[in-house]
């Protein structure tokens, strides 16, 4: 298994440790996801070092929000760069190395399809975006028998949106459940899409959100 990071190398080594106390190799690669060659570049080492790629995971995001007009040309073309660049050409890499049976699965939000609250314009665009890539992905690669589908999260307690944060409990009100997910929650999705049970699922647009866009 290869991670990625850009900052949180201390996570990162903490990830590959319980990867690695399940008998399993671990492999941490630093990648900023705003660069093109970084992001080619992991997706090949990964595949050289382990011989194979299996699966690839988009999950790295930046969330820039703001009123419209006050947004600047730096916010939306990073938030372009690595929401919505970064998972084509990891997924432009990973189709070159990806076999029969191989997976491609994006992390999305629910605010690509419900945005509740004002600023968040840029960063659902950048999420809708997403939809389209995997459409276009599952047309292109179901020949070849690689499946791509789409995750999107609602509020989920993680160091940046926690559970217990000053907006939590109006943020939680949204959904037909009533709380935050925890990322054990969303993890179990990507599994299930990873798996074999999930071999005829392909292009599909899966809200794991407690209700939120319901």
């Amino acid at each position: 298994m290869a991670i990625t990071y850009e900052r949180a190398a201390d996570q990162a080594a903490v990830v590959a440790r319980q990867v690695e106390a399940l008998g399993r190799r671990a492999l941490v690669i630093r990648a900023d996801s705003a660069d093109p060659a970084a992001v080619r570049d992991a997706v090949d080492r990964t595949a050289t070092e382990f011989g194979r790629l299996d699966i690839l995971v988009n999950n790295a995001a930046v969330f820039l929000v703001g009123p419209v007009q006050e947004l600047d040309a730096d916010a939306v073309e990073r938030t372009l760069a690595v929401n919505v660049r970064a998972p084509f050409l990891a997924a432009q890499a990973a189709a070159r190395h990806l076999t029969e049976g191989g997976r491609i699965i994006s992390i999305g939000s629910n605010v690509g399809e419900r945005a509740v609250f004002p600023g968040l314009s840029l960063y659902s665009m950048s999420k809708t975006a997403l939809v389209g890539l995997t459409r276009g992905l599952a047309r292109e690669l179901g020949p070849r028998g690689i499946t791509v589908n789409l995750v999107n999260p609602g509020p989920t307690d993680t160091d940046a949106n926690p559970a217990d944060g000053p907006n939590a409990a109006a943020i939680a009100g949204f959904t037909a459940l009533g709380r935050y997910a925890a990322p054990a929650d969303i993890a179990a999705t990507v599994a299930h899409l990873a798996g074999p049970d999930a071999g005829y699922l392909t292009g599909a647009v899966v809200n794991v959100d407690g209700g939120f866009t319901s």
